[in-house]
C-alpha cells in the first residue's frame, strides 16, 4: 500500500493510519530529510526481525538507528549526554546527521550489540515529527538502498512501491527523496568522528 503524505502538514489521519501500522508489528518505507528509509516499532521483535530479513542481515549484527522527536527521547536509550555531547546534538539536531552513543540498558533485548552503542536520528522533517509523535516512542530505522553492494537510494516513492511495495505493509510518499544520506558522526568516545560524509557538513 502507498500513501501519498502532505510533505509539510501531515494530515493526522494518515498519521494514524501509519501509527496503527506500526503499533501492529508492521515494517513502513517513509522519507526523513535524506533518503528514504525503513521503518518498524522499536519493541516488535516481529518488525525488527521483518526488517533485517528485508536488508538480509542479522539483527544482532544490523546497524539500526533510532528516529527521535528530540534529544530529550535520545537520552531515554542513551548513557548520561555530558556537557560537550548535549552542545553538539542542541547544534546540528534536528538535521541530516546520525550520532553514534554508549546505549542505556533499556534497549530492546534483539538491538543489544557488543559494541553497546547505538545510531540516534532527529531528521528535519515535518513527517517524521508527526510519526513520532503520534507514536509515542522513537522508530527503529535503516537506509534504504536500491542496491546493497552500491551507496544508491531509492529517490522516487513510485519507483520504491514498485520494488519493495510487497515486501512491507506501507510505503509513505512524502515526495522525492535526497542522493545522499546522513552524516554519521561517532561520539560514543568522547572525540567526534565522522564515519560517513553524508548530506550535513560537521564542523566544530
Amino acid at each position: 500500500m502507498i500513501l501519498e503524505v502532505n510533505p509539510k502538514n501531515p494530515s493526522i489521519r494518515d498519521m494514524k493510519k501509519v501509527r496503527d501500522i506500526l503499533e501492529n508489528d508492521g515494517v513502513i518505507i517513509y522519507p526523513t530529510d535524506t533518503v528514504y528509509a525503513l521503518g518498524c516499532n522499536i519493541f516488535s521483535h516481529k518488525a525488527i526481525e521483518k526488517l533485517c530479513m528485508i536488508r538480509g542481515i542479522k539483527p544482532e549484527k544490523a546497524k539500526m538507528t533510532f528516529i527521535c522527536k528530540d534529544i530529550s527521547q535520545i537520552s531515554d536509550f542513551t548513557r548520561q549526554i555530558d556537557n560537550t555531547t548535549f552542545k553538539i546534538l542542541k547544534e546540528f539536531l534536528p538535521g541530516p546527521y546520525t550520532f553514534i552513543l554508549n546505549a542505556s540498558n533499556k534497549l530492546p533485548r534483539l538491538m543489544k550489540n557488543k559494541k553497546k552503542t547505538i545510531g540516534v536520528r532527529i531528521p528535519d522533517s515535518p513527517i517524521v515529527k508527526a510519526i513520532i509523535e503520534n507514536l509515542g516512542q522513537p522508530i527503529l530505522s535503516m537506509s534504504l538502498k536500491s542496491d546493497e553492494s552500491f551507496e544508491d537510494y531509492f529517490t522516487q516513492p513510485f519507483e520504491i512501491h514498485e520494488a519493495m511495495g510487497n515486501r512491507v505493509d506501507l510505503v509513505i510518499d512524502g515526495g522525492p527523496g535526497n542522493i545522499s544520506p546522513s552524516t554519521v558522526v561517532d561520539l560514543s568516545n568522547g572525540e567526534p568522528t565522522i564515519l560517513r560524509q553524508g548530506s550535513g557538513e560537521f564542523d566544530i
